[in-house]
């Protein structure tokens, strides 16, 4: 289905739909990448640093220990942070990973705008695409179709980049040898990984799979 592809909102050179969707796909599948990559860190373990970083009080091989077996029970490798004062004093690697958290919102903002105006209609939008008629759109305006999926997408992004900056201010805090902002580092983590994987799944049953050309 060749149509015509847009910069600057204004009619540029055409191109195919599915070359368009392949740009979302890849979207994704970067995305994808980037929060694997910043795995590894995330599980480097302060664990046998004790207070400060220097072990005081615990066993020499505690941390490699415990690393085994987490590794054991949970079945995720992990393992003993190799400077323990570092691991205490900072929280770089989750704030990594959720910085390719965001990259993914982002990700998910652009189609989801992408595809509400490419649905916009029914009369005098762009009228490209039809999307699921999930709830009525209007009492008052008929064929009124709203893209709420694709809202509740760009909603959730913007609470993964507002909890990214909480993030990122919480990780440049705590003084000398322990950051102690890691429940509110946490807390805003966990929301950002359960709204994104919910919105997806939603996203993906309530609209993706439904999606056509308007002919």
């Amino acid at each position: 289905i060749i149509k015509i592809g847009r910069t600057h909102l204004q009619d540029a050179t055409p191109l195919t739909l599915a070359q368009e969707f392949s740009g979302y796909l890849s979207m994704l599948l970067h995305s994808k990448e980037q929060i694997i990559a910043s795995l590894p860190t995330l599980r480097e373990l302060a664990i046998g640093g004790t207070a400060v970083g220097t072990g005081l009080n615990a066993h020499p091989e505690l941390s490699q220990k415990v690393s085994e077996e987490l590794t054991q029970l949970i079945g995720t490798k992990f393992v003993s942070s190799p400077n323990k004062f570092h691991a205490l004093t900072s929280h770089d690697a989750i704030n990594f990973t959720h910085g390719a958290m965001k990259g993914l919102a982002a990700n998910l903002m652009k189609i989801a705008n992408d595809i509400r105006w490419l649905a916009s209609g029914p009369r005098c939008g762009l009228g490209e695409l039809i999307i699921p008629e999930n709830e009525p759109g209007s009492s008052i305006m008929p064929g009124k179709v709203n893209p709420t999926q694709c809202e509740a997408v760009t909603m959730v992004a913007v609470q993964v980049m507002g909890n990214d900056v909480a993030i990122g201010f919480a990780a440049s805090q705590g003084n000398f040898e322990l950051n102690v902002f890691k429940p509110v580092i946490i807390y805003n983590f966990l929301q950002s990984l359960d709204l994104l994987a919910d919105s997806m799944h939603s996203f993906n049953i309530h609209c993706a799979v439904g999606i056509e050309p308007n002919r």
